[in-house]
């Protein structure tokens, strides 16, 4: 058996950490001397530890490690390395599209161009019947998957949208969130199903003034649209907010491959104040 000390030398993993899996849990000693108190490990636990350095670098928690080392051997470590590789892809995306956005801005800033500047529109926008899916996800990035989900709904219950630009985003939360998004994403379709498995059938309301900003490339061009109409909204102070913005794609990743040609429209219902 090896003391605390030795058993870190050789297995290159610090005396604090290894206390550290002791409190936890995930690897305690094979024995602590009653007298002493000293932790004492054999080398046969060298490959429980090797699994808890595997899941360490994996980034998952220690919560998360617990019920993965207790069922090693059911092969539920699989699929919680399959879902890790996923939650890691989708964070790799998501910082890919922070240096984008950061080499866009170096760009504009040398080319003296980082303001956006949009028109805002005042408009009556219709009311009718949508097929949504509502529900709070991790961030904008997720929205993705609540558009996929509703369009393989669409295909499987037969649900035929109506012409044009009949898909929106309805975004519910007061203010702007970077996390914990209120979304839901809708078409307009051309009759009422059944709603079911979160996939609700409803009418939305007609709005008698939406103040619409129409942005023209990527979806990182939105940001600035809604700056716009902060500025607008701030020069036409007899206006305010009433109610949750929207967002229409006119042209979007489903029937445009380049992102420079996108179109969305922003929307949001004000009124005159009281």
């Amino acid at each position: 058996m090896f003391r605390i000390g030795e058993f870190s030398r050789l297995t290159q993993v610090s005396v604090r950490m290894l206390r550290y899996y002791d409190a936890q849990g995930l690897l305690k000693p094979a024995l602590t001397d009653p007298f002493t108190g000293y932790r004492l490990y054999t080398a046969e636990q060298i490959p429980q530890l090797q699994r808890v350095l595997l899941l360490r670098d994996a980034q998952f928690t220690v919560g998360e490690m617990a019920p993965l080392l207790a069922r090693w051997e059911e092969g539920a470590v699989a699929e919680g390395l399959r879902a890790k590789r996923r939650e890691l892809e989708e964070e790799l995306e998501r910082q890919r599209r922070r240096v984008e956005k950061i080499d866009a801005a170096l760009e504009d800033l040398a080319g003296g161009r980082l303001e956006v500047h949009c028109n805002v529109v005042l408009k009556a926008a219709p009311g009718g019947l949508i097929l949504g899916l509502r529900q709070v996800i991790p961030d904008h990035f997720c929205e993705g998957r609540l558009w996929e989900r509703l369009y393989d709904f669409m295909r499987r219950e037969e649900a035929e949208p109506l012409p044009g630009a009949s898909n929106l985003a309805l975004f519910y939360d007061e203010g702007q969130r970077e996390e914990g998004v209120d979304v839901e994403v809708a078409v307009r379709v051309s009759r009422m199903g059944q709603s079911k498995e979160g996939f609700v059938y409803r009418q939305l309301e007609p709005v008698d003034t939406m103040a619409c900003v129409m942005v023209r490339g990527p979806y990182e061009n939105i940001g600035p649209a809604y700056h716009a109409f902060a500025r607008w909204l701030e020069a036409h102070r007899r206006y305010e907010m009433a109610g949750p913005s929207r967002q229409i794609c006119h042209v979007g990743p489903y029937g445009e491959a380049d992102p420079e040609k996108f179109l969305t429209e922003v929307q949001t219902p004000v009124r005159l104040r009281a």
